[in-house]
């Protein structure tokens, strides 16, 4: 039964940086080789980083991606690992923009393979990519028959796959750079589980892992055979070279031709079979709990996004509420407590326990932190322009985003904004006030789960023995946005148990006036949320972007116009 030892190079690419990223893969395929690996899989574009959006278009973008493709490849076999077969995600410009997997072997890139379904959904508009009547190539190696499909390829009942399963195959390999949504992984192996099956032969499933602007890839990387199982797996939220040994049933009488509508072509690299070796147990890990996978993957696309950005610091506002305690525990563990400063910034309105409770956190974090009061700065605006009510409330929450702003000017800090889900939904926030700043951590955490996180993170800080970063008090408190004498958010809004399950049915779920009320809602109160998320639209649009969590994230895959008369109704 022939044998093969493969690794799943599962990196963190950055889009653009193509000699960074090629750095990334020639270490990997270092560890591999010195690891005794005969093939190694990179994710999707592990070359030029993914998504590469509009980067695409660019003539000037796709020629360098293809030719750092080529340079790659001699580089490998300069350094010593050219018999590694590598199997490498990039951008091709052959006959426009292709969506790729190159096989590198020394020293060159022996084939090429490009996505056969590209469709149009949250990652980006791909239907300009799509070729078709493209083959199917199938790689024998090692006497084994290797067949690389890409990403989406996966999801197609009948499609590449199936045509592999025809032809025959001992192996697939599938480079992808699937985004982080909650209990996705679960999907991806039954998924692959199923493809496998119809494939007839183990999948080996290569994911990216890193922050990409607002969304995240948490690898999680596998390898499945056809019964579903599970035969190695990969952390999630870390780079890593995973290396298992596959036993494969190498078939006889595969075929090339047209299977399923896929033209099926075979090309020779080593057909001699490998001596026989002794196997490596191969690594299974456990999977995270929902917490701890959202935690990771809110803390790594922070971290990614201020890092690829150049930043190597944040600034915040310390209201001693609990949005503003998770997003600084979130930056401590992304970036260092001293890299991120926390700004009190109290009103006349201010409660004690406010000021105290920003202070306590700051402690607990071990933050730099300072104080600096607005109201000599508030009421200049508020005596000049004679403002009461909403504008002095409003100007409160612009003179602190103003304050935060120069210092980020001053210091080089980069501004977090501090809201959560719903406030975003349902138009809770300041344009220029709470809402400015160059990334938004919990944009897609609903205010619930931002409680749940709290305690979550609290109680893991318990469980190793060190002191709980979030204080009690800006978890129990009622929450208030503290513009006006006795303030609370309930004044403006229902429930939060409440509001997020209506937000739940009617932003995730895309449910209508008659669904909500079929599931119980009170229809005033429908009639009073609907119309709060509905005019909102133009404030969502300047939010800035913030790590993707959900299925439906604002700003990515949920997008109303601005402009817009249909209201949900009766």
């Amino acid at each position: 039964m022939p044998q093969l030892r493969i690794a799943l190079a599962q990196l963190n690419p950055t889009v653009g940086d193509l000699t960074g990223n090629a750095d990334l893969i020639v270490d990997a395929v270092r560890q591999a080789a010195a690891a005794g690996a005969h093939v190694v899989v990179c994710s999707e574009m592990a070359l030029t980083g993914y998504p590469v959006e509009d980067l695409a278009l660019r003539q000037t973008f796709t020629s360098a991606a293809r030719q750092a493709l080529t340079d790659l490849a001699a580089r490998l076999d300069a350094e010593g690992t050219g018999d590694v077969l590598t199997v490498v995600g990039y951008l091709d410009d052959q006959d426009g923009p292709r969506n790729a997997a190159g096989a590198l072997w020394r020293g060159e890139v022996v084939a090429r393979q490009f996505k056969h379904h590209l469709p149009n959904y949250g990652v980006f508009d791909e239907r300009r990519w799509f070729k078709s009547g493209d083959e199917l190539t199938v790689l024998r190696f090692h006497g084994v028959d290797i067949g690389m499909v890409i990403c989406e390829d996966l999801w197609q009942d009948g499609g590449p796959i199936a045509a592999l399963g025809e032809a025959g195959v001992d192996v697939i390999v599938s480079p992808n750079a699937s985004p982080y949504e909650r209990n996705k992984d679960d999907v991806r192996i039954e998924l692959a589980g199923r493809r496998a099956a119809e494939a007839g032969a183990p999948l080996v499933y290569c994911n990216q892992v890193g922050g990409q602007d607002d969304l995240v890839f948490d690898g999680g990387s596998f390898i499945v055979d056809p019964s579903g199982t599970a035969l190695a797996t990969a952390e999630q939220f870390v780079s890593k070279v995973l290396v298992a040994d596959l036993e494969l049933t190498a078939g006889t009488g595969h075929r090339s031709g047209t299977f399923a509508g896929v033209n099926v072509q075979r090309k020779v690299l080593m057909d001699e079979p490998l001596p026989a070796y002794e196997k490596i147990t191969n690594p299974q890990v456990q999977p995270l709990s929902d917490e701890a996978e959202v935690w990771s993957a809110l803390v790594l696309g922070l971290r990614d996004y201020v890092r690829k950005n150049g930043f190597s610091s944040v600034i915040l506002g310390f209201s001693g509420g609990i949005d503003s305690a998770v997003c600084a525990a979130l930056a401590v563990d992304a970036l260092g407590p001293e890299n991120v400063h926390g700004v009190s910034m109290p009103s006349k309105y201010s409660s004690e326990h406010s000021r105290t409770d920003a202070e306590e956190l700051a402690k607990r974090l071990g933050c730099p932190f300072r104080v600096q009061p607005i109201a000599d700065m508030v009421h200049t605006y508020v005596d000049q322009l004679g403002l009461e009510g909403l504008a002095e409330e409003n100007v409160q929450a612009r003179v602190r985003g103003v304050l935060l702003m120069a210092l980020s000017n001053s210091e080089g800090h980069l501004v977090l904004a501090t809201g959560n889900k719903t406030e975003i939904a349902v138009g809770y926030s300041t344009i220029y006030g709470d809402a400015v700043g160059a990334f938004a951590p919990i944009k897609d955490v609903f205010k619930t789960h931002v409680w749940q996180l709290a305690r979550w993170r609290n109680a893991e800080a318990e469980r190793r023995g060190e002191v709980p970063p979030i204080p009690e008090n800006s978890i129990t408190k009622p929450p208030s946005a503290e513009l006006r004498p006795g303030q609370l958010d309930t004044d403006s809004l229902p429930d939060y148990a409440l509001l997020d399950d209506i937000l739940d049915d009617y932003v995730e779920g895309d449910r209508g006036y008659a669904d909500l009320v079929a599931a119980g809602f009170d229809p005033d109160v429908i009639d009073r949320v609907v119309r709060m998320v509905d005019i909102a639209e133009y404030k969502r649009r300047q939010y800035p972007p913030g790590t993707k969590i959900t299925f439906k994230a604002f700003g990515r895959d949920r997008r109303l116009p601005i402009t817009n008369r249909w209201r949900e109704h009766h």
